[in-house]
Formats: structure tokens, sequence, C-alpha cells
């Protein structure tokens, strides 16, 4: 199909996510990928700085990937799982469970971030549903989280701000304070201490009836790339869990070296009982979710009777083919490449930092691991005009980059050069000086 043509098909028919159709500029004709690279339908190379939307960990069409999607095609493609199993799945299982913290010894498949979230909020309020806990019904949740577009995953996530037309329909949730932190954030330590004695106040009060905490580990992703320190968290996570509260980590974002080791909560001394994974989980290649627990809570659903078990499923469960990439993906996790990429490109995020940092129109530069921000003096906030130019700027400069409101952001793939994270770098120093100001 033309360029033309695909696009005259695409405003008829087709409804974006995440987009004012109203407003927004014509989109882009992506015709194939290629490592760091997307190549529109008139051959245009943009390098992919936001790896499309957090998911592509080794680059675009990577062969590797490919090649086991291609294999286990001409095997399975799918098979209901309930009932039923198959060796990529238990594979995936399997590798997992010996890679993640903390015992999370137990695998359940769904089929992408937010169904992970949704499943791990339901199986830590049945585990205590089943165990004769009824009364703990509540969840506490860090303000400024997003979980996913689910209603349950909405209800965790509603002080991100994003679900307004929903808010009557959302389920209460306790939200906690987040001490986001950067660079040269001297008030840090008092904003950990007031966010803790909030903390100790919410457990006096509720202790006793909440089920689990649910928190992105050291990064909040969609709500504008916001840090908290380790030690913060491993505090957090003792205080609750004292109180017999479950804890779960969303790394739908974090996991699979984003944060510059495997899984962030390998920056914490603390572990979780759940674990929410997606978006780098197969490379980027098909949707597929993951939430892990311990052995223990996986007993609370043991029973003679159904009424005890979880009765939570999707029809592309553990499906074959996406099992296939998340363990093709895996391998290249795993190989001195891929770790001396992931040390690199951090490395090169803190060579940054510091001319990030003196730029007037600059603020709050930070990173941790792949992911580095820097907010933009009077940039606006979320969908406002100054993002959808800045969007614009950078496409004419070959750059995918989509600012967060104020916040510019990179999140590279793995495969991307020094020299391709300087251009962007550069790029960011040209559009603070194009488009920031006074606050």
């Amino acid at each position: 199909m033309r360029a033309e043509d695909l696009l005259f098909q695409d405003a008829r028919h087709v409804w974006h996510p995440f987009t004012q159709a109203s407003t927004a500029p014509t989109p882009i004709a992506i015709a194939r990928g290629e490592g760091p690279y997307l190549i529109t339908a008139d051959g245009e190379r943009l390098l992919d700085l936001i790896s499309s939307w957090w998911v592509n960990l080794h680059g675009h069409a990577h062969p590797h990937i490919a090649a086991a999607i291609a294999r286990q095609a001409g095997t399975l493609e799918q098979v209901i799982f309930a009932g039923f199993t198959h060796a990529p799945a238990v594979t995936l299982a399997t590798r997992l469970a010996e890679r993640l913290p903390g015992g999370l010894s137990r695998i359940f498949f769904s089929d992408n971030g937010s169904t992970a979230v949704e499943a791990a909020l339901k199986i830590a309020l049945q585990a205590c549903y089943n165990r004769g806990e009824g009364q703990r019904r509540r969840i506490l949740a860090l303000e400024g989280g997003y979980h996913g577009d689910t209603f349950g995953a909405m209800s965790a996530g509603q002080s991100s701000g994003f679900y307004a037309p929903f808010a009557d329909k959302l389920f209460d949730v306790t939200f906690l304070p987040y001490p986001e932190t950067w660079a040269d954030d001297a008030d840090v330590e008092a904003k950990e201490a007031q966010a803790l004695a909030t903390l100790n106040r919410v457990l006096d009060e509720q202790g006793g009836e909440t089920a689990a905490l649910l928190l992105e580990p050291l990064l909040q992703g969609s709500t504008g790339m916001r840090l908290c320190r380790p030690a913060f968290l491993n505090e957090v996570v003792r205080r609750v869990r004292a109180r017999g509260i479950l804890v779960i980590f969303d790394e739908v974002m974090t996991g699979f070296f984003r944060m510059g080791r495997m899984w962030a909560a390998e920056h914490l001394t603390e572990t979780p009982d759940l674990v929410c994974l997606s978006k780098g989980l197969t490379g980027g290649f098909l949707p597929m979710g993951i939430t892990a627990c311990t052995q223990p809570l996986y007993e609370a659903f043991q029973g003679d009777t159904f009424d005890r078990a979880f009765a939570h499923g999707h029809s592309y469960t553990a499906n074959p083919l996406a099992c296939a990439a998340a363990l093709a993906s895996l391998e290249l996790l795993e190989t001195a490449q891929t770790r001396q990429s992931v040390a690199r490109i951090g490395e090169t995020h803190a060579r940054w930092q510091p001319e990030l940092s003196a730029h007037p129109n600059l603020e709050h530069a930070r990173g941790l691991g792949t992911v580095a921000a820097v907010n933009l003096r009077g940039a606006g906030g979320y969908g406002g005009d100054t993002s959808l130019r800045l969007r614009q700027f950078f496409l004419e400069r070959g750059l995918l980059l989509r600012p967060l409101g104020n916040v510019l952001y990179l999140l590279p793939p793995y495969c991307v050069e020094d020299e391709h994270l300087d251009a962007a770098y550069r790029a960011v120093l040209d559009a603070a000086q194009t488009f920031g100001g006074p606050s």
C-alpha cells in the first residue's frame, strides 16, 4: 500500500492511543525497523530513542528473536492454557523463576502490563480472603504512580491524573507521598522523612485493613521519569510488611536492565511478594504479561474446592509465540555484549548530566541505568502545545523522542551507539534553547 493510501485509510478507520485526533499531526507511516532505527514509508530513518514506548530492548527486527518466533510458528501457535501446557511456557517460567529475586517462583501469564497488574491486585486481595483475612480489602500506592488502563490498574494509578472521566467507577486507594529526587536535590532527606511519617500514620489507621502496597520500584515512568532512592523504598517495604501487608513491584517498565540491573528490585535489599512484568519481556516483538509471586502466596489458593482457585485468565495466556520471543530475548540479555551496552549507555547519560544541569532552561537532571531525564522550564503539561511542538522539533532532526509534558527523556534500545546518544543530547540542548524559559 502506498503511503498516501495508507494514511487516507488510517484517517478513516484507525483510533490511535493517547492522541487527540482533532489536533494531532498526521501519523508517520513506518515501513520497517532496523536496529535502533525506524524507517518510514518514504525512506526516512528515525532514531528510536524511546524504544517504541519502552518495549524494544535489542533493536528492531532483531534476527535472533524473529527466527525464534518463526520456528515456533511452524510448530504450535496457540493452545488453551487451562488444563494444557507446553514447553515454551514451562521453560520461560523456569528461567524467570531462576532469575527473579526473593523466591518469586510462581509465574502467572497474561497479555500486557495492565493485566499483569490487574492479576497481582486480585491475587493479593483473594489471598487475604482465602486466608480468612477478609477485612484486608484496602490497597496502598504511591502518589504519581501509573500502572495501566484497566480498572484495577487505573484505581491504583488515579493520582497520575489520567482518569478523570472514570473517577466515580474506581475503587478507593490510599496514596502515600512519593519523594521524587534528582542529581542536585538538597531536600531529599526531608521529603523522605515526611513521606515515612505519613506512612506510619496510614499504617496506624488502616494497617489491619490493607491487603497490599503497589509501587513502581525506583522510577515512575509515565508521570515524568520520577526517581526515588533505594533506601527510602527499603524502609517503606519493611514497615508495611511488619503489618502483614503484601508488597507488589510493578516492573513493567523497569525490568530487563532498564535500571542498569536485571530488575530494579536488585537495587534494593528488600524484595516483593509479587512482581509484574511486560514491555521488554518479549524484546518488543509480541504482547505478554507476567505476574510472579512466592510459593507461600501461591499455596493460599490451594484446596479441594474451586472457590479457592484463582479464576482469572486470558484467551492468549502463555501464547507460545510470545513465550518463544521472551526466551530469545532472555538469551540476548545474558550475553556480555548486552551487559556492556547497558553499562555504556549509563556512562554516556552520566557524562551529559553536568551539561544539562548547567543549562538555565533545564532543571532536575536525573538518570539511572539506561534511563535519563531532565525538566524543561516553562514547557507546560502533558499533551500541551509545547509538548507537541517538541515532538515535531525532534522528528525534523531524525529523532523519535516523545516528551512527557515538560520532561525530556531518553530510554533507548541497547543497540544504540554513543554517537546516537550524543546527537540526541545536542538536540535536547537545542530544544532547551528554543522552547525553554521561566517556569
